[in-house]
């Protein structure tokens, strides 16, 4: 595998995105800008591609006598390209699969069908030590701050594991010295080292969760819903202390949440999934002020507004039905049980995942 190590706030080489396999329609990379809110640097190159992903999990069998094999289709034909320090927000409810789908780019799942690169080399199948290289570009921010880390650790040896482990310092008085760096850049005081987990809030927590993940110079790094466990107060910090690392070292995210507020602060894209399938893939600003897809307008107008006048005329979109079963995937769209402009077409044919605008993808049959 060739080299992947970039230095620390280094723009890597411009190339252009591979062409997309036959009958693949692979999104581009189009971020879009937004003063005071997080922008992409120009022409990003694309650092990770993912083409046709698609997961599943076997999950025993039906019948009491052993039936026909169970399979969960938790991702299903996901396709999109991230930035070179660009950063795109996966939204969807719970069980749409944005978590297995992150998992999967990052090799700690493995991908049923499809295609996973990371700087143009497939890391699809990639095993043994190629994979345990890779694996100090890529990295990822856990959701639960309290669970993601060892109790019975100190600070300074958590953060310093991944070091020690992948010979990026040679003793451990190098490796605490540079773990001290590394807390002083997440915002946490130097004798934090010393301390044990249960001795910080859970922002501070979370703090050394990101401080572990920077520790092998990543470029790139998955954030699964990293500030949904935390307070109201400390999310924006938490959100801050991103955006700054990623402009410090020219970081890649995958934000992955269900909170549309955070997201739209942090994105440059965003990427709107549902039971496996990605509905809608925009801009920011064009997800926010022209969404296409059923499903994400409901999910916006789900977002509250401060101005108590301005919220009272809202209207509410409420979708009524149940979503697919993951065992038993309808044919077509896969939002056909909620959707109220769902037609024949809609049951029979999954709509496919095409540029309705420039830079705007959408899968509705209603929106050709």
């Amino acid at each position: 595998m060739p080299s992947m190590q970039a230095s620390p706030g280094s723009e890597p080489a411009a190339r252009a995105v591979p062409a997309a396999a036959p009958g693949l329609a692979m999104p581009p990379l189009a971020p879009a800008a937004a003063p005071g809110f997080a922008t992409p640097p120009p022409a990003a190159p694309a650092l990770v591609e993912v083409e046709n992903l698609t997961v599943h999990f076997p999950a025993g069998r039906a019948g009491f006598w052993g039936g026909r094999r169970l399979t969960v289709h938790a991702v299903e034909d996901v396709s999109f390209a991230i930035g070179a320090g660009e950063t795109l927000g996966l939204v969807g409810e719970s069980g749409s699969g944005k978590t297995t789908a992150g998992r999967a780019i990052l090799r700690r799942l493995p991908a049923t069908r499809g295609r996973i690169r990371f700087r143009g080399a497939d890391i699809t199948e990639v095993r043994g030590e190629p994979l345990r290289n890779l694996r100090e570009h890529m990295q990822l921010v856990f959701q639960d701050p309290y669970a993601s880390l060892n109790p019975r650790m100190r600070v300074l040896d958590i953060v310093a594991e991944p070091l020690l482990v992948h010979g990026r310092a040679a003793t451990r008085q190098e490796a605490a010295d540079k773990v001290g760096d590394l807390l002083r850049r997440v915002g946490l005081p130097g004798d934090a080292a010393q301390r044990y987990p249960h001795a910080f809030s859970g922002g501070q927590r979370q703090r050394i969760g990101i401080a572990r993940a920077l520790a092998l110079n990543p470029e790139f790094i998955v954030a699964d819903e990293p500030v949904s466990a935390l307070d109201v107060s400390v999310r924006a910090q938490v959100v801050n202390l991103l955006q700054d690392l990623q402009r410090e070292f020219g970081l890649s995210y995958l934000f992955i949440a269900h909170d549309l507020a955070v997201v739209r602060h942090i994105s440059h894209r965003i990427a709107i999934m549902y039971a496996g399938r990605l509905v809608e893939l925009a801009g920011r600003d064009a997800i926010y002020d022209d969404p296409r897809h059923p499903y994400t307008e409901a999910l916006l107008s789900a977002i509250p507004v401060p101005d108590p006048a301005i919220q009272r005329r809202r209207q509410r979109i409420t979708h009524v039905g149940e979503p697919p079963d993951p065992l038993q995937p309808l044919p077509g769209c896969r939002f056909q049980t909620r959707c109220p402009l769902a037609e024949a077409q809609c049951r029979a044919v999954t709509p496919p995942l095409a540029e309705r605008a420039p830079g705007h993808w959408v899968a509705c049959w209603q929106d050709a």
